[in-house]
């Protein structure tokens, strides 16, 4: 699906959700969110990260029924309809086996396949790709942060290879935004070529969030450039993919960086 190494992949957002931090309600419509995913793909997305519960600060739970009426029905017409490949961000077994059951190609799963013990079984089942990020509850470290991050993610990798997931279908991601204070999330920015050390593709999902809105001191819709820059600075670090809202922009901005960088 990818040939890692040669330029920086897109994954567009596509979130079905009422309250995400920057878009909740946009794209409920199934008409909308096949539109928008459609706009996406024409601006160079690579994959489409298709998202039914928010996993925002505070956001409410979403149970597994509610999560499927919002997402499988995009997955089903997402496959008909757009040639790129089609990513879950979910962290529930029974959403996930549903998805991959209509051709879902990737589980991005923020809980790093800790949360539902049945997920990892259920990726490799389907001989799918899968996305590990780092979290945790709280925002304490015993460690080193990145060392931390590292044996999570050297755990969670460990986990997905016992259940049968192939190697070369795992990407990882440090979890910008996710169980970190504002100056930890920075921490991890400044020392992202440390991820490399795995030895695994690097997701890099930044787009409009708090971290960004903090140093700007604007509103998320207004985080474009704070999120170009991270791009930018991921793909010198070595990031294979970056996650995010304005697919257009920072295509363009991975482009230039890939040019320098990457020759």
């Amino acid at each position: 699906m990818f040939d890692y190494g040669k330029r920086t992949y897109i994954m567009g957002i596509l979130n079905v959700t009422p309250d995400s931090f920057s878009d909740g309600g946009d794209f409920k419509n199934i008409d909308k969110a096949i539109e928008h995913a459609k706009e996406m793909v024409k601006q160079g997305a690579d994959i489409i990260d298709l998202g039914g519960e928010s996993t925002r600060p505070g956001h409410k739970f979403v149970d597994s029924n509610e999560e499927m009426k919002r997402v499988l029905p995009v997955v089903e017409r997402l496959k008909k309809e757009v040639k790129v490949p089609v990513s879950v961000d979910t962290y529930k077994a029974d959403v996930a086996q549903k998805a991959l059951e209509l051709g879902a190609d990737m589980i991005n799963d923020v809980w790093g396949l800790r949360k539902d013990k049945n997920m990892a079984s259920v990726i490799a089942k389907h001989d799918a790709y899968v996305c590990i990020m780092h979290n945790q509850d709280g925002t304490e470290y015993d460690i080193d942060i990145m060392d931390s991050i590292k044996e999570f993610l050297k755990e969670s990798i460990k986990i997905g290879l016992e259940a049968g997931i192939d190697k070369k279908k795992i990407v990882l991601d440090p979890g910008v935004g996710f169980g970190k204070t504002f100056e930890q999330n920075l921490e991890v920015l400044r020392r992202l070529d440390e991820l490399n050390d795995l030895g695994y593709p690097i997701l890099l999902g930044t787009s409009r969030k708090s971290v960004i809105g903090n140093v700007l001191n604007v509103e998320p819709k207004e985080r474009l450039e704070g999120t170009i820059a991270t791009t930018v600075l991921g793909v010198k670090d070595g990031v294979d993919i970056v996650r995010v809202h304005d697919v257009y922009e920072n295509l363009q901005a991975a482009k230039m960086a890939d040019a320098i960088y990457r020759r």
